[in-house]
C-alpha cells in the first residue's frame, strides 16, 4: 500500500464546464490519498470522468473546485510553467496513443525526455532503459517502423528514463493486441517496482486494474467505490 507518506492527495476535487445547454459537472467531490510507492487504478465506464480526474491529478488541467497536492506541492498555487517544471522533474506519463514524436527515432524520443529532466548521463541512461524494454536493436527506428507494442515500449522507456516518483498511465494497453498488452503490462509493473514509482492508472481492463493495490471506481463523476481489488 506504499510507504506511508502521501505523494498525491485530492480534496473535494470538482470540474464543471459551461455547455450550450447549461453547466455540466464532469467531476464532483472526489477525495483520494495515495502513499509513495503505491499503485491506484481508476476505473469506470466511458464518460465517467476518469481521464479528467487523471488530468487534474497531474496538473494538466485545473479544477473548478478543490485542490491537488502532488509531492507536497499545491498545484492550485502554481502557475502553468511551474506545474510543467514539476512534471518534468517528478512525473512520467504513458498514453493510449503513445504520443511519440514521429520525426525522431526511438532513442531520440527517450533522450529528449532525459535531457528535459536534467539527467547528467542522459545518453547512456536512454540506451539502457530501451535495452531494458527489449528494444536495444530498435534504437534508430522511427515510430512508423515499429509495431504498436514496440511504440508503447518506447513510451514506457521515455516515461521511466528519469525514474519518476509518480507515473500517470491513461489506458496504456487500450490500442494493443492481447500479447502486446501482456508484454507492456508486465514491463510497466516491473519498471515501476525497480524505480519505486507510484502508479496512477486509468483503464477499462479490470484484470489490469486488479494488479494495482488500490482501486477507485467513478460513476458519473463521483466516487462509487474505493479500496483494494477483490
Amino acid at each position: 500500500m506504499g510507504g506511508g507518506n502521501p505523494i498525491l492527495v485530492a480534496q473535494g476535487l470538482g470540474k464543471h464546464v459551461d455547455g450550450p445547454d447549461g453547466g455540466l459537472t464532469i467531476l464532483d467531490g472526489v477525495d483520494l490519498t495515495l502513499n509513495a510507492g503505491a499503485s491506484l487504478a481508476i476505473v469506470g465506464r466511458s464518460g465517467s470522468g476518469k481521464t479528467t480526474l487523471l488530468s487534474l491529478l497531474a496538473g494538466l488541467d485545473v479544477p473548478s473546485a478543490g485542490r491537488v497536492l502532488l509531492d507536497g506541492n499545491d498545484l492550485s498555487a502554481l502557475g502553468e510553467e511551474a506545474r510543467a517544471a514539476l512534471r518534468r522533474r517528478r512525473v512520467g506519463f504513458v498514453f493510449q496513443s503513445f504520443q511519440l514524436i514521429p520525426t525522431l527515432d526511438a532513442y531520440e524520443n527517450v533522450l529528449i525526455a532525459a535531457e528535459l529532466a536534467g539527467i547528467a548521463d542522459a545518453r547512456e541512461r536512454s540506451r539502457q532503459v530501451l535495452e531494458t524494454v527489449g528494444l536495444g536493436r530498435r534504437l534508430h527506428h522511427l515510430p512508423r517502423q515499429l509495431s504498436g507494442g514496440e511504440q508503447q515500449r518506447v513510451a514506457l522507456a521515455r516515461a521511466f528514463v528519469h525514474a519518476p516518483p509518480l507515473l500517470f498511465a491513461d489506458e496504456p494497453t487500450g490500442n494493443l493486441d492481447g500479447e502486446s498488452a501482456r508484454i507492456v503490462t508486465d514491463l510497466l509493473f516491473d519498471l515501476r517496482r525497480r524505480a519505486g514509482t507510484t502508479l496512477v492508472l486509468v483503464t477499462h481492463d479490470l484484470d489490469l486494474a486488479a494488479r494495482c493495490e488500490q482501486r477507485l471506481a467513478l460513476v458519473e463523476g463521483r466516487v462509487a467505490a474505493a479500496g483494494t481489488p477483490a
